[in-house]
């Protein structure tokens, strides 16, 4: 059988292993980071309705433009957006290839902070760009002083921030970002994909854009909308920026039915977030009992918990795939991370990782 050692592949892509999390049927899937809420039935009917509308012009290229779904993106984002500031793709890691196919590629470097999305990396190597990492604060925190001397030091021509970061679930302030703003000479990309789910009150990035013309903010649907499955992601920029990204996407990259299915979403906001607060209540939940058990959680704006404390990751993650809960180990030592779910999925989860408690351990003697 022919191998990758037998094509002729790009140098810089061999050795690299393609981005995959575990994908398998279980009664608790908690790893992916997934709203595990399912779209409300109303909603849901409507959606499919107006699918079903676009499928009868399929014999149409799509609008190219994707005129309506910006002007409701804009009207979702609000901070006076206009239409001419949105961007969308299929899903945000296709907003952040555009990103690093207009302002990366040979010859430049794109900056983040590690541990952070490793989709940063295998993008920026697909587009040619060097992908530099620094390292953030204790606690995975990233101060303003941390991050601006790490832009001094290596004058990317990109920095990615991710706020909340995955997959730490570390929030980001304000003053971080207008700080690496300030300070980049390239473009500064703040990736907001989990900021719903932040604490009520919460300030985003958006707030910053104002004459800032190099700073982006980047979204997805996938989370708290629950719209994993339909791939799409958005970001507000400078206009400008947007005419860029115009001359690295391919043709019609939007299909009718994303932008209808989109469509159907955006116009049902206020019920499709209603769910945000019940899985803020469960991450909360999450960290409290985590670290009653003696496991030490980290601080999360996101839908998700970091937590350490633990002995043997792998074995914990392969006893509790065996009871039928998946969540996910992420290479960092002695860590793991879960997804907030259901109250019922939560409980689940709760309940088979106390056997693995460290205060557990305490009192059997071991």
């Amino acid at each position: 059988m022919t191998s990758l050692d037998d094509l002729p592949l790009r140098d810089d892509l061999r050795g690299r292993t393609p981005y995959g999390a575990p994908q398998k049927s279980v009664p608790v899937a908690l790893n992916v980071n997934e709203n595990t809420h399912p779209i409300p039935e109303d909603v849901a009917h409507d959606i499919v309705a107006r699918v079903a509308a676009a499928i009868l012009s399929l014999n149409r290229y799509p609008d190219r433009e994707f005129t309506e779904l910006r002007a409701a993106l804009a009207g979702y984002l609000g901070h006076g957006l206009e239409p001419d500031r949105i961007w969308a793709a299929n899903g945000s890691n296709e907003v952040l290839q555009h990103l690093l196919q207009a302002f990366g590629g040979p010859g430049r470097t794109a900056l983040g902070f590690a541990p952070t999305y490793s989709m940063y990396g295998l993008l920026a190597s697909g587009t040619g760009t060097e992908w530099v990492t620094a390292k953030r604060d204790a606690d995975y925190e990233l101060s303003a002083d941390t991050a601006v001397a790490a832009v001094r030091e290596h004058d990317p021509d990109l920095v990615l921030l991710c706020a909340p970061n995955n997959p730490t679930g570390t929030p980001l302030s304000l003053d971080t970002v207008a700080a690496v703003a300030d300070a980049a000479r390239g473009i500064v990309v703040v990736d907001e994909a989990y900021i719903e789910f932040a604490d009520p009150g919460t300030p985003s990035a958006l707030t910053l854009l104002e004459g800032r013309p190099r700073l982006v903010v980047s979204r997805t649907m996938s989370k708290a909308f629950a719209f994993a499955g339909a791939r799409v992601g958005y970001l507000a920029a400078d206009p400008a920026v947007i005419d860029a990204l115009r001359l690295v996407r391919l043709p019609y990259h939007l299909s009718a039915l994303t932008q209808a299915a989109a469509l159907g979403a955006l116009a049902h906001s206020g019920e499709m977030l209603a769910m945000v607060d019940e899985i803020r209540a469960q991450r909360d939940r999450i960290s409290i009992e985590l670290a009653r058990m003696g496991f030490r959680p980290y601080r999360s704006g996101a839908n998700f918990v970091l937590f350490g404390g633990v002995d043997d990751p792998h074995a914990v993650f392969e006893e509790l795939l065996e009871r039928g809960i998946l969540i996910r180990e992420i290479g960092l030592p002695g860590s793991l991370r879960v997804t907030a779910g259901t109250e019922a999925e939560t409980t689940a989860f709760l309940e088979a990782i106390a056997v693995f408690a460290p205060a557990n351990s305490e009192r059997r003697g071991e």
